[in-house]
């Protein structure tokens, strides 16, 4: 069945997973900032936690870096009490109910009085959360084909956002004129909703093969990556990793920097909220909606060196904000083209990654592609902030874009050796 063009698009969007997803990313945005960002520590400090203990709180969220350590068990396993609802939605359902309960707990603690409690339960949410993010991807990946899969990101991408904006802004509303134990209580309940879409979405059809069915114990573990690199060559096999780490990176090596860069161009608090917080999370959507079409349309390959360079592009709309600080205007220019592209280039690697996933082990690879594609960026943005100290906030975003010349260089390398979902296997030693 072809997705290409408009009648690709059509039938991309309008597959009854895409609804599914966007209830599902729901729930992995929802307890996100509660559990591992902004909502905990804005909580924490609200009652009176000191910087410190509060960074070393947030610690407790760890979990969400290292699901790829227990995803083997993912593929390999249903949740024992829930089998009968199979594989991918017995963990669904277990992770989900967990999460809601981690927030409701959450709500009953007195952080104030003592947080060997409240750093329980971060740690027991943190697990639940990280486990249902790993089973939503696979999830995804199996219930449709590989050419609907931007599209299903797409519209994960939505429900996920929908889920951060009632995480942060919703709860902190609440907060603010309810109380904290009432906003945890209120976001426990709201995980009611992902946990009726598992309930009445379908159960992906397993492999033929069902290869890992047939693994041991430790074979779960090593099988994954043996696969991989059977499946794609040593050689084309390593690219394929380093392109994945290096896609992003000039986008994640500025986060880091963005918020002190917005307050030291002059922009108040409110500004940051209204623009980058609010405004920026609908150009983003807009982006991840985009991604979607264009890769439903046109096909991965193409769209690949379209987000390269536009994230790069992004990079240097900062500099309008540099240049005019204070200007509302730049402020929101620089958000849109940032936003945009972070979304369109988050769906386009979604769309590339899940491609290269192997549908017996596709909690475990996915896993380790996600991690792999933020874990560069993320150790760069560490040390970001000597760099702009050293130079100035203008050279740093200049440098920041020229980071994605080595992305340009792998994908040319890889250009001929990437097939696009649907299309027949390339050619041995193609």
């Amino acid at each position: 069945m072809s997705y290409k063009g408009w009648r690709g698009i059509r039938r991309a969007f309008g597959t009854p997973s895409a609804l599914t997803m966007l209830v599902l990313g729901f729930g992995s945005g929802l307890p996100f900032l509660l559990l591992a960002s902004m909502t905990l520590s804005t909580r924490l400090r609200d009652v009176g936690l000191d910087l410190g203990s509060i960074g070393l709180i947030s610690l407790a969220s760890f979990f969400y870096l290292l699901k790829f350590l227990w995803a083997p068990l993912l593929d390999r396993h249903a949740f024992p009490l829930l089998a009968f609802l199979g594989r991918r939605r017995s963990w669904l359902l277990f992770s989900q109910l967990l999460v809601a309960v981690s927030l409701g707990a959450l709500a009953l603690m007195r952080p104030e009085l003592g947080v060997a409690g409240l750093v329980t339960w971060v740690l027991v949410g943190s697990f639940a959360g990280a486990t249902q993010d790993s089973v939503v991807d696979a999830y995804r990946i199996e219930v449709a084909p590989a050419e609907a899969q931007a599209a299903l990101a797409a519209t994960y991408t939505l429900g996920y956002r929908f889920g951060l904006i009632l995480g942060g802004a919703g709860a902190l509303y609440l907060a603010e004129f309810q109380g904290w134990p009432r906003a945890y209580l209120a976001m426990s309940a709201l995980m009611l909703l992902p946990v009726a879409a598992t309930l009445l979405c379908r159960e992906p059809v397993a492999p033929e093969s069902s290869v890992v069915r047939r693994i041991d114990f430790v074979g779960a573990f090593w099988q994954p990556f043996a696969s991989y690199f059977a499946n794609n060559g040593v050689a084309l096999g390593l690219v394929l990793l380093v392109f994945v780490g290096c896609f992003k990176f000039p986008d994640q090596v500025i986060g880091v920097m963005a918020g002190p860069f917005y307050l030291d161009s002059g922009y108040t608090k409110a500004d940051i909220a209204t623009v980058a917080k609010l405004y920026g999370i609908w150009a983003g959507i807009a982006g991840a909606f985009a991604g979607g079409m264009a890769v439903a349309a046109f096909g991965i390959r193409r769209m690949l060196l379209v987000a390269a360079i536009g994230v790069a592009l992004s990079n240097l709309a900062f500099l309008l904000m540099a240049e005019y600080p204070s200007q509302i205007w730049a402020f929101y220019a620089a958000i849109t083209a940032d936003n945009l592209f972070q979304g369109f280039a988050g769906v386009v690697l979604i769309a590339f990654m899940s491609s290269l996933t192997d549908r017996n082990f596709t909690a475990t690879q996915f896993a380790l592609l996600v991690s792999l594609a933020n874990l560069p960026g993320k150790f760069a943005g560490g040390v970001s902030g000597f760099l702009v100290e050293a130079t100035s906030y203008s050279v740093f975003f200049v440098l920041s874009a020229l980071t994605v010349v080595p992305t340009l260089l792998l994908l040319a390398w890889l250009w001929r050796r990437i097939k696009e979902p649907g299309a027949p296997p390339l050619p041995a030693g193609s």
